[in-house]
This record gives structure tokens, sequence and C-alpha cells, in this order.
């Protein structure tokens, strides 16, 4: 498990102790995570069975659009907008939890407006937090900022980042490759 503690951002730790280690082996643990691709879904049930935790999927009561571009503009709206979109479910509590990691995508330099509902309406004081969040090469922007600002009572602690395909630049390349096709 140490190996996915892997350090984030200097701002947020230089690096996982003891001590910052100790609460995952005290209490339940969540994985609650966010995901359009399945990248994050990947890393969350290789969480959830190593753990091992209970697995929680954040979703939008509404699914975002199927289309990649459509979907970053409906998030930038919403960024924007400062809306947090309701969830297609919650957890009934958040008691039982001592450590919860938290996984999304990077969109738009931040995190996406549904992880800014789900921790809208969890109560995360007292306890971990340890993020996992993927991006497309751009880092991780203002998102662990959000993390703490949505959970000021909760501790955030170095997490596991990781840089993942680019979708954008996958269906632009895809896009581009059909052009030069010469099929009916």
């Amino acid at each position: 498990m140490s190996s996915l503690l892997l350090p984030l951002t200097a701002g947020v730790a230089a690096s996982a102790t003891e001590a910052e280690a100790a609460p995952l082996a005290n209490g339940k643990s969540l994985v609650a995570f966010f995901t359009r691709s399945g990248n994050t879904s990947v890393i969350a049930g290789q969480l959830s069975r190593a753990l091992p935790a209970e697995l929680f999927e954040i979703a939008p009561a509404t699914p975002y659009p199927a289309d990649y571009f459509e979907t970053v503009e409906q998030a930038r709206r919403e960024r924007d907008r400062g809306y947090r979109p309701p969830l297609r479910s919650q957890l009934p509590s958040m008691a039982a939890y001592a450590t919860v990691f938290l996984g999304f995508p990077i969109w738009g330099e931040t995190a996406p407006p549904v992880i800014r509902s789900f921790l809208a309406l969890h109560d995360l004081a007292g306890k971990t937090i340890v993020p996992f969040i993927m991006h497309g090469g751009f880092g991780l922007g203002d998102s662990l900022d959000v993390v703490a600002s949505h959970a000021p009572q909760s501790r955030l602690i170095t997490g596991f980042t990781m840089q993942g395909p680019q979708e954008r630049q996958t269906i632009e390349r895809v896009a581009q490759w059909l052009k030069t096709l010469d099929v009916d």
C-alpha cells in the first residue's frame, strides 16, 4: 500500500510518514470515486481489493454527455457557475469510515463538479482523505485546494496521481486517421 501513497505536490505533504499512514489501519476504509473514461475506476477497484475497502461510485443523477467535447463544455459551465450537480446516490452515513480514498480525474485544472457535490453532501469531519487523481498532463490544478476547502475538518494526506491517456488527443488522432482512409 505504501507504493500507492506517492507525493502529489510539495504543498500537500512531503511524504507519507508512519503517523500519516497509521489511521489507515484503524477503522474501515472507503474508496469513493468518479470516472468518465474508466481510468479512475481501474485504480478504485485495485485499491478496494488491496486494502480491502468498500467501493462507492460517485455519479451525477443526470449522466454527462457521451461526447467528450460536450462534457468538457458542460463541466466548464458548471465550474464557472459554482454548480454542484445532484448525485445519483449518496452514502447513508460516513460514520463507519476512518479513511476515505477519493478518486477523480482533473477537469479544467480542478476537481469535477460532482466531486464538489459529494464533498458537500457527506460529512468528512475527522476523516483522513487520501486522494487518487488522474490528469491529462496539466497537473492537479487547484483540485487539492477544492478538497481541503470542502472538507476543512478532515485530514488530507499525500495521495497518488498519474497522468492518464488523454481522451481529447485520442479522439482527435482517430478523427484525423479516419479522414485518410479511402473506404465507404
